[in-house]
């Protein structure tokens, strides 16, 4: 029986040697995925067939993916001072949620390589519901918190002129607004979060995950991160943008000024697009 214990051992070991040792993938936070691409050989000697040989190739490449993933997740900020290597340090709990979310990682690509290896991609959704990251990092809060009322006597300005995007025409109108954007280029590196905050330059937040539903943050996300306008579907056809006078809490979180945060909440109040999470960072 310790013969066979070895012999499981040694084959393990000469698997797993043949992966590539290097991680540089990261999430893609305007889809809110991770994918990763594993690859492995087997060793020749030890493989009974060409088929045999294949398998143990595909087991090393998926077992190269998953170590990828547990890397790549284990980085991921899920707000602006905590990772999930941190949560998971001080949480056996949320260490058990992190184990069974990569483990439930799902293939979408494989096939052999020229020369006899074996490659595997693999995708974890950050959001999505049932087996997103998001459900085991994010808590839910003991009550929905309401989103802050502009001043009673606020109105927006009626020559409001949006900051100017390359290669973006807003449309020619203002009120019924679909969705916000807020531009947080040329005021530093924003720091890609699963829970961003937007806030006032006093300091006070106007959007964050306890203003929200949360099982539909859950799924959906609570703002994608985008290089221009064309990937900031998120904020519908007729978005507000506004553009950030800073970052804060680390570069994860947005300011605005306290006149662009008034006319976010009016028009909130009107259309109710932060209730459905149709945010979006330019970065």
């Amino acid at each position: 029986m310790l013969g066979k214990f070895k012999l499981l051992g040694v084959l393990l070991a000469v698997i797993l040697f043949a992966v590539s040792g290097k991680v540089d993938a990261a999430p893609n936070w305007n889809t809110n995925t991770i994918q990763v691409t594993g690859m492995g050989v087997a060793n020749p000697q030890l493989a009974r067939s060409p088929a045999h040989a294949s398998m143990m190739a595909r087991r090393a490449a998926i077992a190269d993916a998953y170590r990828q993933m547990a890397e790549i997740v284990q980085g991921v900020q899920v707000d602006a001072e905590t990772t999930v290597e941190q949560m998971m340090l001080t949480s056996d709990i949320v260490k058990t949620r992190i184990s069974a979310v990569i483990k439930g990682a799902q293939i979408v690509s494989e096939g052999e390589l020229a020369g006899g290896g074996y490659s595997v991609t693999m995708e974890l959704p950050l959001f999505g519901g049932q087996g997103g990251l998001a459900e085991a990092v994010i808590e839910r809060p003991k009550m929905v918190e309401p989103f802050p009322m502009p001043a009673p006597d606020y109105r927006p300005p009626t020559d409001y002129t949006p900051p100017s995007v390359p290669n973006y025409e807003p449309a020619p109108r203002g009120g019924n607004y679909t969705g916000l954007v807020v531009d947080c280029r040329g005021v530093g590196t924003i720091n890609f979060v699963m829970s961003p905050v937007v806030k006032r330059v006093d300091g006070s937040k106007i959007y964050g995950h306890k203003n929200l539903d949360y099982d539909r943050i859950i799924r959906e996300g609570m703002a994608t991160y985008a290089q221009d306008m064309s990937q900031a579907g998120r904020a519908g056809s007729n978005p507000l943008i506004v553009r950030a006078v800073r970052l804060d809490d680390l570069n994860a979180n947005p300011v605005l000024s306290m006149e662009d945060a008034e006319m976010v909440l009016y028009e909130n109040s009107v259309s109710h697009f932060l209730e459905n999470i149709a945010v979006v960072f330019l970065y």
